[in-house]
């Protein structure tokens, strides 16, 4: 019967099996391709192709199964159509040569050009193909049920479940090189914000906080002149209220409610004591991820961080945490200097001991340990084990640090030379 079929129906029904062919196999590397996120927002958008892709890949095994059934179904027939028209030409003696030729053309045509297409173009062939995949698998589902029982028993015995090759959700450290990845569609300001955003759980309230030797409050102990000069220049719009130590604590005063009451001749440490409100306490080593939820729970801008006995060891608020995420409100960037460090020379500056290194770190660009002490004093005590004298030199990180000025307890100031060292950290004397 085929002998009533002309030579050239039997090469063009072969091309167009070749082309079938090619459009499985290209659509199938697209669509396995494609950033599932992109996807997913373009069909949050209305785009009707990636809705279908997306449905497609729900379930992957179907749609692999569909491809796989119309890739072999053209493949096993072409091989046939080929023997024929070998056989047509030149006899059983051609059937080899045919055979061997299809190889080359269906390695070069219907697999590694239009797969190499759709991996460097993956859109612009999944999105087309799902509109042919989706009702050809309404179709064909019987027979793709089948392939999927029999593909997903064996693979059950083989101890794969279908729970372990659900990638939907990214950790933290995949999200990061998203979004370093994502180039120049982001720029590097809010590149940085985002990455800062990440990294809120790494940080807690104890690297942000006013230490409690900083805080600036009103003791109730002191004369009322001593305490209205206080509330008249503080460049604070909240203070804690306390008797004679910080860790007794009786409220917190916000100074608009004493604005009026700070004038009239009448006022007195009552009228203070009828302004503060309850403070607000949370436990050190809080994440700022966390605390930053419970601040907005809570309406609060303005905590208290105590530690397991209830003694305060600083203050956080709210514009602290925002600006690990935004950066400093107060100073500026460009001038990479804030009230802890002064510019020297063009490579060095004189930094206070009392510098939070979080701070230095975002301010000058610079990268000097964090995962210890939280102030510079803390962390020169520490490379050292030691109180130095006025003259020490060390290195930390490649950073040089000579000590400008100790005193017996602590490292009032420092000389930090902003040129790195390719050294190891080391301290000399």
């Amino acid at each position: 019967m085929s002998n009533d079929v002309p030579l050239g129906g039997l090469i063009g029904l072969l091309i167009l099996l070749l082309l079938l062919s090619a459009f499985f196999s290209g659509s199938e590397t697209a669509l396995m391709s494609l950033n599932r996120y992109r996807m997913r927002h373009k069909a949050r958008g209305g785009h009707r192709g990636a809705v279908l892709a997306e449905r497609l890949l729900a379930r992957p095994d179907r749609l692999i199964g569909l491809i796989l059934l119309g890739n072999n179904l053209v493949n096993f027939t072409a091989v046939a159509l080929v023997t024929l028209i070998a056989l047509r030409i030149g006899g059983e003696p051609a059937v080899a040569i045919g055979t061997v030729l299809l190889t080359i053309v269906v390695l070069i045509f219907s697999e590694a050009a239009p797969k190499t297409l759709a991996a460097l173009h993956p859109e612009r062939i999944a999105y087309p193909a799902s509109f042919v995949y989706y009702p050809l698998l309404m179709i064909t589902y019987p027979f793709v049920w089948l392939v999927n029982v029999a593909s997903n028993a064996l693979l059950w015995l083989l101890g794969v479940r279908d729970s372990d090759s659900k990638m939907n959700s990214l950790t933290s450290e995949e999200l990061r090189t998203v979004v370093f990845e994502a180039g120049s569609l982001i720029s590097r300001k809010y590149r940085n914000m985002l990455i800062n955003i990440l990294d809120l759980e790494k940080v807690s309230v104890d690297d942000v906080m006013v230490p409690h030797n900083e805080i600036v409050g009103i003791d109730l102990d002191d004369d009322l002149d001593e305490i209205t000069a206080a509330l008249s220049n503080s460049e604070h719009t909240r203070m804690p209220v306390y008797r004679d130590d910080i860790d007794n604590v009786i409220g917190l005063l916000h100074l608009r409610r004493l604005a009026g009451l700070l004038k009239k001749p009448s006022f007195s440490k009552d009228d203070i004591e009828a302004a503060v409100v309850e403070p607000y306490f949370v436990p050190e080593g809080t994440p700022l991820s966390t605390q930053l939820v419970q601040f907005q729970k809570s309406k609060q801008r303005f905590a208290l961080v105590v530690d397991e006995y209830g003694d305060i060891q600083g203050i956080v608020t709210l514009e602290d945490i925002l600006e690990e995420i935004v950066g400093e409100f107060t100073t500026d960037p460009a001038s990479g200097t804030d009230e802890h460090i002064v510019r020297e020379t063009a490579t060095s500056f004189l930094v206070s001991g009392a510098a939070n290194i979080r701070d230095m770190n975002r301010v000058m660009d610079w990268n000097l340990p964090t995962d210890g002490p939280k102030t510079l004093n803390g962390l020169i005590l520490e490379y050292l084990e030691t109180i130095p004298e006025k003259g020490t030199g060390l290195k930390i990180q490649g950073y040089p640090i000579e000590i400008v000025h100790s005193d017996d307890n602590r490292v009032q100031t420092a000389r930090i030379h902003a040129r790195r060292s390719s050294d190891q950290p080391s301290a000399t004397n």
